[in-house]
């Protein structure tokens, strides 16, 4: 339980800065949603498909060399070179693409169909050479176990950009005036100013960096990261492709209107996305801590019992998640002020669920990275990328922004359950799959009472929902008296 301890104390201090920090970076969502002081849905969706994109393009830039990174600085005797090699391939990687995006921007402005947005195009460049270089200096504190100072920068970082978002919104944006203020820009320039200050924080470890090229240790890294970096693709594509999708599906001719139809569209179905983000968040900060924990566990006897109780914690946290949100919409959609949007709210509990499986899965798709397999990430990533795209296809001119939210759903239960068949096949790890089962299930049917029980009153609802959420609780602690197991190894230390 002591290496479990260990966990979830990282997990809960890279939260700081991956679930607070962005929690706070997610309550820009009431002013960029605001009726009279941020922006209408047409707007919202361009926002969202701004940075649709730039989801793919992060992946790229970092090509996986973070996992990489932690991967052979387990087997290198030379450590600091194994961290300048994968530095110095990111930072090629950033600096050719940025050179690319100032020659094309104008192109590339106009291929979005936003011909007036070629500086955005040229912001958007620099902030993901910013960000995707700073990720392999940010992945060495994580690696010589310094969350604080991780979570210092990450917050700093955010904290910039939620003081200019609201200096510049609400100091500058006249909506009355639209002609007379950059508008949506001014998001866009303070994400481009808020980006800065993470090398400027890592200045020690910057100014420590040497260049290097060592042909055959890059080659075993890029041979190692390729998997991961299509892998890292694919899965952007399940996770933000639909953004883009609904836009494209949805405009007609192309003409003014079917454009803007298209964009609110987008800006419904993105300002509902963030109300299930709150899981993300959470797996993100716990993958943080879990990736060099878990290769860190490897060589240990017990490393199956850890990776199976991991995955049960794991799994009921996310499903207690999923109940305190779902049963509480009523609520957490006034995270959203204009009610405009709020003909969206039906995608939440589908997009919740999906995440709980993407969860599942980024938690035992360890099995691949440590088996030295990272081909089947490639594989079940690509996989769920064409089912993404073939679903999304069908379903979006038939069902709008639903079809992308049950095409969501979908392809992660897809990627969850073929993961698993092919990890208990070639890294078998024997998971609790009884009391997951429980938890999963005992979720979907409190949830389900819930949903159909309305009484019209928010506060009598709102008791009710805390019942079902109480009753979840019960069963876990039941299930895994997690206080007599601290105790105990409280005791033995």
């Amino acid at each position: 339980m002591s290496v479990i301890k260990k966990l979830a104390g990282q997990t809960a201090i890279y939260g700081v800065s991956s679930i607070l920090g962005r929690l706070l970076n997610y309550l820009l969502v009431p002013l960029h949603t605001h009726k009279t002081l941020g922006f209408d849905k047409a707007d919202y969706g361009v926002i969202s498909e701004f940075y649709a994109y730039v989801a793919f393009f992060i992946v790229l830039l970092t090509f996986g060399l973070e996992t990489t990174f932690f991967r052979f600085l387990n087997k290198s005797d030379d450590k600091e070179k194994t961290f300048n090699q994968a530095a110095s391939i990111v930072m090629t990687l950033s600096g050719l693409f940025l050179i690319l995006v100032v020659i094309f921007a104008q192109s590339i402005a106009d291929w979005m169909g936003y011909p007036d947005f070629k500086n955005y195009v040229i912001w958007f460049g620099a902030i993901l050479a910013v960000d995707a270089t700073t990720s392999l200096f940010l992945a060495k504190l994580r690696a010589e176990d310094k969350p604080k100072k991780f979570a210092l920068i990450q917050l700093s970082s955010i904290g910039a950009n939620i003081i200019l978002n609201l200096i510049l919104i609400l100091g500058f944006w006249d909506k009355q005036h639209p002609e007379l203020s950059m508008g949506i820009g001014f998001i866009f320039l303070a994400n481009l100013i808020a980006s800065f200050v993470k090398p400027l924080m890592l200045y020690k470890e910057i100014s420590a960096f040497k260049f290097i090229l060592d042909r055959a240790l890059a080659k075993a890294m890029l041979i190692f990261a390729l998997p991961l970096a299509i892998a890292g693709f694919a899965g952007i594509v399940n996770e933000t492709v639909d953004r883009i999708l609904i836009k494209r599906l949805m405009m007609g001719d192309g003409s003014a209107e079917e454009l803007k139809f298209a964009q609110e569209h987008v800006g419904i179905y993105s300002a509902n996305y963030k109300l299930s983000i709150l899981i993300t968040l959470f797996i993100q900060a716990f993958r943080y801590a879990a990736e060099p924990f878990f290769f860190a566990q490897e060589k240990s006897e017990d490393k199956d019992k850890v990776y199976s109780k991991v995955m049960t914690y794991f799994i009921a946290i996310v499903c207690l998640m999923f109940l305190v949100i779902a049963l509480n919409l009523d609520l957490f959609k006034w995270f959203i002020p204009n009610t405009d949007f709020h003909e969206g709210l039906k995608v939440v509990p589908i997009l919740l669920l999906a995440n709980i499986c993407l969860g599942i899965y980024y938690n035992q798709s360890i099995w691949y990275k440590l088996a030295d397999k990272t081909k089947f990430g490639a594989y079940i990533a690509i996989g769920g990328a064409l089912l993404t795209l073939g679903l999304n296809f069908a379903l979006i001119p038939i069902m709008g922004y639903m079809g992308a939210a049950w095409t969501t759903l979908s392809v992660y239960f897809a990627m969850m359950v073929a993961s698993h068949i092919l990890g208990q096949k070639y890294y078998p790890i024997k998971y609790n799959l009884r009391k997951a089962g429980l938890y999963i299930v005992s979720s979907l049917v409190l949830f389900s009472i819930g949903y159909f029980i309305d009484f019209g009153s928010i506060l009598v609802n709102t008791i009710i929902s805390s019942i079902l959420i109480l009753i979840f609780l019960g069963l876990f602690m039941m299930m895994e008296r997690p206080l007599k197991l601290l105790k105990k190894s409280q005791s033995s230390e």
